[in-house]
């Protein structure tokens, strides 16, 4: 195959395994993963409680070093990189929607939102993460505590503060875990919105069946190995 026809892959993972001590000994949490995310995919991780779905995540964000295999993003293996290049590299160019917003609770929006700008050295790290938080409609919001916003108010503020240094990668999860029904549709929208403006790759990692097929490929896990991809599927089914 030569470079014109190549797949255009952001994020590749070959035979990943994870494997992490226990008082009861080592427990295998990610068996033999094989996975390629192409750019601007919106992909949704489902599974069972227990299944691996988060590890996998925090895997391909480099906060979990795989035990085997590789991990790689735009071809840069993971391996190579020491924790200090490593962090680099996840800041350049992955943004994080945790469950549980991980606001620095004293700092206001606008500087939580700044936070990350500021640390890659950014000159203007305060006007984008104004113009970011205007996106996500909390421009009259900037300068509230997290204790002053609602939780569906601080998951966008989270995801502001993800999306403002322009990542190509996005990893969400269960980003609406923690809201009712109604926010967690608005949040959803929101970042559904921002994808289709921008065109970030998406990882939404949801227990929710109607959220994952909004994605266009949804890859289950069960016991720690890829039980079913349907983008593999819809290959087999062009071929």
């Amino acid at each position: 195959m030569d470079d014109e026809q190549a797949p255009n892959f952001l994020i590749t993972l070959n035979n990943v395994s994870l494997t992490l001590p226990s008082d009861a000994g080592p427990v295998e949490i990610l068996r033999e993963i094989d996975l390629n995310i192409s750019r601007g995919e919106t992909v949704g991780i489902v599974g069972p409680s227990g299944s691996g779905k988060t590890s996998l995540l925090m895997v391909i964000a480099g906060l979990e070093r795989a035990s085997g295999g590789d991990v790689a993003i735009d071809s840069m293996s993971y391996a190579k990189l020491s924790e200090d290049a490593m962090a680099e590299v996840r800041g350049a160019n992955i943004g994080i929607v945790f469950q549980d917003f991980h606001l620095i609770a004293n700092m206001t929006a606008l500087e939580n939102v700044a936070l990350p700008l500021e640390l890659a050295g950014s000159t203007n790290a305060f006007e984008r993460a104004r113009a970011t938080l205007d996106d996500v409609g909390l421009g009259h919001r900037i300068g509230h505590y997290p204790g002053q916003l609602s939780g569906g108010e601080q998951q966008r503020v989270a995801l502001a503060r993800a999306m403002a240094p322009g990542p190509k990668l996005i990893l969400a999860d269960e980003p609406t875990g923690n809201l009712d029904l109604e926010t967690g549709e608005k949040i959803i929208e929101l970042m559904f919105g921002l994808h289709q403006r921008t065109g970030t790759t998406l990882l939404l990692v949801t227990h929710e069946d109607r959220l994952a097929k909004r994605c266009n490929r949804q890859v289950a896990i069960s016991d720690g190995r890829i039980a079913s991809d349907s983008h593999a599927i819809a290959a087999v089914a062009r071929a």
